[in-house]
């Protein structure tokens, strides 16, 4: 139900990072499965938290998402949820397809997840087939990588001869290529972003690990996730140094830039997130605050766990 609406066919609309939503796609906690072995970690900070002993408990993730939920509830946003996958982790529904306008792209992600696509064929049904594409195999692409801002579409990716090596490049050039091809009415621009398979406060796994927009005209950046100063200077450059704040190293292995947008002035960030959330209420925002610290010990947050589909 949509306002009281039942509806048939979704008809999408994404095109930034902000406006008042209206339909997600909400990862979810349950049947999480057993700790993964260090071998089977997909990312740094994981493997930081399977070693030390403190990767995170389905028990304590579940109520994490569930609060997610309620606020969704709050602002009458309906919201989707994966099938449940016995011992799978469903949490980052970002990785796994993204909405360009009313285009839904189902992402090539790492061989071993494509399950967690097929746990929402029942969302993916509501739309016209027509809307829904894939990429040919050699495009990696994940939807943490692609950034919606109305006539701009922005692109994290890995430049880096070594990127076979890195399971932590997850949009390849191939990647940026096609979406110019399939979206040429869009400025798209990439950004070159550093990678670490060893160290979580070196890496940005994605695109909104270190840069996402807020509100209409700000945004939350990371200095030193990036390649290259001209990639970061492009963005300072666009929103004004005075519309950015800049976290720190640390503040971006908490996953400060990966918080989400119900609204241009509604934001839900995680509750210890001091600084940000001091910021962002001092520039107009309602800052919704949720308990997400477990969840980001997997190397994403908010909106890594979330894939909207429609916003106004």
């Amino acid at each position: 139900m949509l306002n009281g609406i039942f509806v048939s066919m979704l008809k999408l609309n994404v095109k930034n990072e902000t406006s008042r939503l209206r339909a997600v796609v909400l990862g979810t906690a349950v049947s999480n499965g057993p700790t993964p072995k260090a071998e089977e970690a997909y990312d740094p900070k994981s493997l930081e938290h399977i070693l030390a002993g403190t990767y995170p408990l389905e028990k304590d993730m579940v109520p994490e998402m569930e609060a997610v939920a309620k606020v969704f509830e709050k602002y009458n946003v309906q919201v989707f949820r994966p099938e449940i996958i016995k011992d799978c982790n469903q949490i980052f529904a970002r990785d796994i397809a993204f909405v360009v306008d009313d285009i839904f792209v189902k992402a090539n992600i790492l061989p071993d997840r494509e399950n967690e696509l097929d746990a929402i064929h029942h969302v993916i049904e509501q739309i016209d087939p027509a809307k829904v594409i894939r990429p040919p195999e050699e495009v990696h692409i994940e939807g943490g990588d692609v950034i919606l801002w109305n006539d701009h579409i922005f692109v994290g990716t890995y430049k880096g001869s070594d990127y076979p090596n890195y399971i932590t490049a997850r949009t390849n050039v191939e990647g940026v290529d096609f979406i110019k091809q399939t979206f040429p009415h869009k400025i798209v621009r990439e950004f070159d972003l550093v990678k670490s398979k060893i160290e979580p406060r070196d890496n940005a796994l994605h695109l909104d690990c270190c840069f996402q927009p807020v509100g209409n005209d700000k945004g939350i950046i990371y200095k030193s996730g990036f390649r290259e100063e001209g990639d970061y200077m492009y963005l300072l450059d666009l929103f004004g140094k005075d519309n950015l704040f800049h976290i720190t190293r640390e503040e971006m292995y908490h996953m400060n830039s990966n918080i989400f947008s119900i609204a241009e002035d509604v934001v839900i960030s995680e509750k210890n997130f001091t600084r940000l959330n001091t910021w962002l209420r001092k520039n107009g925002f309602t800052v919704e605050e949720v308990p997400y610290a477990e969840i980001a010990k997997q190397e994403g947050l908010l909106r890594c766990s979330t894939l909207p589909l429609i916003r106004d």
